[in-house]
């Protein structure tokens, strides 16, 4: 028998699937005891395109078989799991080798899109579009963009959501069915409901999720994806960074909320100040991306540095005022001419403020609080 196989009566795929699970086996217990074994079988069943095509496999081989493979090899990679000897492709190319057949064999003849069963005319299911070669792809995709950075990841694992909901496979109410045949341009679904199918799709839309949010890494989500950033807008993401640092001290309850986003968001800028020129003290712009991205620029820098002296907010003494600590003297008549006075106020404004006073206003802060945060991270980590 091959390395790296099952005996009969199990299929190929499911080899792969072990494969990941035991990746995975060795990530929540640390045992590496199998892991030499585990390589050996990833890599048994690659062919000389360095992808998971191997000649044993060519008769029968789906697009759903092959993406299971590539889930063990995604999975390498996500969890560092030992490289490869340096010979033979990475975890993550094999991953990427997967993705781009796959979006090459995208077939848009009939239903208006999607992943056939099978690769190979001759097999049984060629005609057929299913959810877990579909779900596999967009699955495959997600986990890339996430890992990678790269928005064509995303992009086709958009594609593929939104091509799935053109279709009956699934539904408004997220039951997802088997597949449907081609020859009624896939309007008939097989009402089979199997649970690797939402597990499929929950993993892939999770892996989005984490991706859009970068993690919690902040986005300038008008310009940055565009690329279309003038020389202001990259500096603004260092006045986001100071003012939600700031408003942990004077609204602690937020610090929950907001410290894992300035953390998160602080590493992808450190990342972005990593391999670029000058011995890595030149930042760029895209925190969600791996590595620099080659911008730079006044904005750029003053970000990062922004985002990552926040992380130290904890650390420091909340500001002082004027009769708490300041030592700065003010002049109210400051900029008003040869008025000496300041306008007065309407008595209303003046009047000594109540206990019930400051009570209602802390309950009307939080709310408007609230609700800035919430239109923060919508506009900041992404829709």
């Amino acid at each position: 028998m091959a390395v790296g196989l099952l005996p009969d009566p199990y299929y190929w795929w499911e080899a792969g699937a072990m494969f990941d699970l035991m990746v995975q086996y060795w990530y929540y217990t640390g045992d590496d005891s199998y892991n030499e074994v585990v390589t050996q079988g990833l890599l048994a069943q690659i062919s000389e395109d360095k992808d998971f095509m191997p000649i044993n496999q060519t008769k029968t081989e789906g697009n759903d078989d092959q993406a299971f493979w590539a889930f063990a090899a995604m999975s390498a990679a996500e969890l560092n799991f030992p490289d490869p000897p340096a010979k033979q492709p990475s975890w993550l190319a094999l991953a990427q080798a997967v993705f781009n057949e796959q979006a090459h064999r995208w077939d848009t003849t009939r239903c208006g899109g999607g992943l056939r069963w099978q690769i190979f005319t001759w097999n049984k299911g060629y005609e057929y579009k299913n959810s877990i070669s579909n779900g596999g792809f967009f699955q495959l995709a997600a986990r890339l963009a996430r890992y990678t950075g790269n928005q064509t990841y995303a992009d086709w694992a958009e594609k593929t959501w939104d091509w799935m909901e053109t279709t009956p496979l699934i539904t408004q109410q997220y039951n997802i069915y088997d597949g449907a045949d081609m020859s009624n341009n896939c309007t008939v679904p097989i009402k089979l409901e199997w649970t690797y199918n939402v597990g499929t799709f929950l993993m892939g839309a999770s892996n989005m999720y984490n991706y859009q949010l970068g993690g919690n890494i902040m986005q300038e989500v008008a310009c940055e994806p565009q690329v279309s950033c003038n020389n202001d807008q990259p500096s603004f993401k260092a006045y986001l960074s100071r003012w939600m640092a700031a408003t942990t001290q004077m609204a602690p309850f937020t610090t929950q909320d907001i410290m894992p986003k300035l953390q998160a968001s602080a590493q992808g800028a450190a990342k972005q100040c990593s391999g670029a020129p000058n011995g890595g003290t030149t930042c760029g712009r895209t925190w969600n991306t791996a590595t620099w991205d080659g911008k730079l620029g006044v904005g750029e820098q003053m970000s990062a540095l922004s985002i990552i002296q926040s992380n130290l907010i904890s650390k420091v003494a909340a500001p002082v005022t004027a009769d708490k600590g300041g030592t700065s003297k003010g002049n109210p008549s400051a900029g008003a001419g040869t008025n000496t006075n300041p306008t007065p106020a309407d008595p209303i404004l003046t009047r000594k403020v109540t206990m019930g006073d400051k009570a209602g206003a802390g309950i009307l802060t939080a709310v408007v609080l609230g609700g800035l945060l919430g239109s923060t991270w919508w506009i900041s980590f992404g829709n």
